[in-house]
């Protein structure tokens, strides 16, 4: 397992998470105390014990940004750990990705139900998603298909039918005029191809504040990318996981995966549909490597993380438009 002087020494993150909001107590301390806290500065406590004691367990290196919605001001910083760091942010980038191409739908130079053909060619062989399993090409499948494969099932192929309508060039200059340059997906020869390049946890907790205040991208585009990012279908692995429906329904989350990197970033709402808690999770060089699955040290942490997290801000009032979820119910066809 990869360790850094700062983590060998146990600094890093917990003495970062620590000096926010005061020294941290014990997260077993922290956990038993208060069921569930009544007052900000009480649950960014919580939530930053909460963040060191399953990051520290899990190794490795965690880059972090999360806050806690305040109804009387700012938010609560409760956990920053090298949070200006940029680094490769991998398939967390999907949602910068999204939003230049849901930018472009607000100002009216494409829509979701307009047609990207998929070829042979553009599809990522083995790549994740759904779209290396049709086995039968060239089909045609709208906008609106293809930014829900993005940021539901994580479909590497959706990334390159994104660039089909938004080359690499276009999707950074969108995300520079909207205040995020270190947000950026990394060009390659095709303009019309890229890898999903880079941000910082800070600026990845930015764009998603700035999405659920409405200020990144119009009421329609932004009920609709929440409305992607808090689906039964997204990703359920890390923070969802050991979460009810109803609970899960309270989280957009997306998460990525690279090498020995294990990312995830979201929102969680109250219980009235306004954002309450915001988390940018950047973890590498723990242990195992090669599972890209739900055993993962970080992917662990994360699902230890996540329930916590929702304990900790479940009567805090959240901010700010409210965005209510449509019920799903499972159906049998017919």
């Amino acid at each position: 397992m990869r360790l850094n002087r700062r983590t060998a020494l146990g600094l890093g993150t917990v003495a970062t998470a620590g000096t926010v909001l005061g020294a941290a107590a014990p997260a077993s301390a922290a956990e038993a105390t208060e069921t569930s806290p009544t007052t900000p500065a009480r649950a960014a406590r919580r939530v930053a014990a909460v963040f060191t004691k399953h990051s520290t367990e899990a190794g490795g290196n965690w880059q972090a940004y999360v806050s806690v919605a305040d109804p009387a001001g700012a938010p609560m910083v409760a956990v920053q750990a090298d949070a200006d760091r940029r680094i490769e942010a991998y398939s967390v980038n999907k949602i910068a990705v999204a939003t230049a191409v849901l930018d472009k739908v607000d100002r009216g130079l494409l829509t979701l139900d307009q047609q990207v053909e998929v070829s042979a060619a553009i599809v990522v062989p083995g790549g994740d998603g759904i779209f290396s399993l049709d086995g039968a090409y060239p089909s045609r499948v709208t906008i609106g298909h293809v930014l829900a494969n993005l940021l539901t099932v994580s479909d590497d192929t959706a990334v390159r039918l994104c660039g089909l309508v938004a080359p690499a060039a276009e999707i950074n200059s969108i995300l520079v005029a909207k205040g995020f340059p270190n947000t950026q997906v990394e060009p390659v020869a095709n303009p019309n191809r890229f890898f999903l390049g880079t941000s910082t946890p800070r600026e990845t907790h930015d764009l998603l504040r700035a999405l659920v205040a409405g200020t990144l991208l119009s009421p329609a585009s932004t009920t609709y990318l929440l409305g992607l990012l808090r689906s039964p279908v997204a990703f359920t692995d890390g923070i969802r996981r050991t979460m009810s429906s109803d609970e899960r329904a309270r989280v957009a989350t997306k998460a990525g995966w690279f090498a020995d990197a294990r990312h995830e970033a979201g929102v969680i709402f109250d219980r009235s549909g306004a954002a309450v808690l915001t988390y940018a999770l950047f973890a590498d060089g723990q242990a195992n490597p090669e599972d890209f699955g739900a055993t993962h040290p970080a992917v662990q942490a994360r699902a230890a993380m996540g329930p916590k997290f929702l304990a900790a801000v479940d009567r805090i009032a959240g901010v700010g438009t409210t965005f209510r979820i449509t019920a799903r119910r499972p159906s049998n066809g017919g």
